[in-house]
């Protein structure tokens, strides 16, 4: 056992000043690391190195539904903070550490990958396993392979016994996968990681969920504000850490609840649409829009382009950069469009 389960309430004041200090660390770092990252000059000779020619571009830049520029890299603010404030929280037990910073990097990580790299040829775990049925190795399957395998290795690092093991690896991925079902819509996943791990910052895993509640509070603004977005980086790095927190706090039997929780959880967002439930539960859909600016009205088509300006692409005007094309479950086309229909999708 890496540490108590359990906590008496003098441990339980010290467990919250704990989670607290992980919490200031974490915003702190997580700002600074966005503020530097954004500040940064990018893109240098990204189009130059490979195409020879043509304006270079920034990798991490994506141009919303209302047609504004935002940039992903929240996620590897947030995912780089939480591992600073992970390392220099005081009082945290070595392996904590480590599970913490092993979840959090191999979920940005393969996420950052899925960010940059991905295609909207597949999209949810039926669309994956279709793909490969097929003979075809999607970057969401390799995400999904890449956080299962370091889940299990933060698993191990809690609880070293092979069933325990288990149980805490396939909480940590399942849980960053479903973090990331809900990065639909401005400060979505963000409310729901918050809140979710809120009640363990007086736990005996407040060293692990203090850094990245602290880090996922401190970026909330920008997303809110729709200069910056998760992206799967962020999203999958905020439910990963949280599953560690909860496989550090809980005895086996409520971690086994949770996992099912998780799990089924995540089959149901292959059939109903998480944003359709939300909309139709008032409660919900206030707790939602918190924040978050007006949606823009319909728009009529360009006439002279054919484009939809609720589309997500901005039609170029000749002197700016023409806008990235990105895949499609990376775009706030897809990932953040206010609509009603189908269930959704990473």
């Amino acid at each position: 056992m890496v540490f108590p389960r359990r906590t008496r309430r003098v441990s339980r004041g010290r467990s919250l000043c704990r989670g607290l200090a992980g919490a200031a660390l974490g915003a702190i770092a997580a700002r600074t690391a966005f503020t530097r990252a954004t500040q940064a000059p990018r893109g240098d000779s990204v189009d130059d190195v490979f195409l020879g020619s043509g304006p270079s571009r920034d990798l991490w830049a994506r141009t919303n539904f209302r047609g504004e520029k935002v940039t992903l890299l929240e996620g590897p603010a947030l995912a780089a903070g939480t591992c600073a404030a992970a390392l220099l929280t005081p009082g945290v037990p070595g392996r904590l550490r480590m599970a913490t910073v092993t979840a959090a990097t191999g979920a940005a990580g393969f996420g950052a990958y899925d960010d940059i790299s991905g295609s909207s040829s597949a999209r949810g775990f039926k669309g994956h396993l279709g793909a490969l049925a097929r003979g075809e190795v999607t970057t969401g399957a390799v995400k999904v392979a890449g956080i299962g395998l370091t889940g299990l290795l933060a698993g191990a690092m809690v609880e070293r016994r092979p069933v325990d093991a288990l149980v805490n690896g396939a909480l940590i991925a399942g849980s960053a996968n479903l973090l990331n079902l809900f990065d639909l819509r401005p400060g979505r996943a963000a409310k729901v990681g918050l809140i979710a791990g809120f009640p363990a910052l007086a736990g005996p895993a407040a060293g692990a969920v203090g850094p990245v509640l602290g880090a996922t509070a401190a970026l909330l603004p920008e997303d809110l504000g729709e200069r910056a977005m998760m992206g799967d980086a962020g999203a999958n790095a905020l439910g990963a850490v949280l599953g560690v927190s909860a496989a550090a706090a809980l005895p086996r039997p409520a971690r086994v609840g949770m996992l099912g929780a998780v799990v089924g959880l995540t089959l149901a967002s292959e059939f109903v649409s998480f944003s359709k439930v939300i909309s139709a539960t008032p409660p919900l859909r206030a707790l939602d829009d918190v924040g978050r600016r007006p949606a823009p009205g319909p728009q009529a088509p360009d006439t002279a382009t054919g484009a939809d300006h609720r589309s997500g692409v901005r039609p170029s005007d000749g002197k700016d950069t023409p806008p990235i094309t990105v895949p499609a479950q990376q775009s706030l086309q897809t990932t953040r469009r206010h609509s009603n229909g189908g269930p959704d999708r990473t």
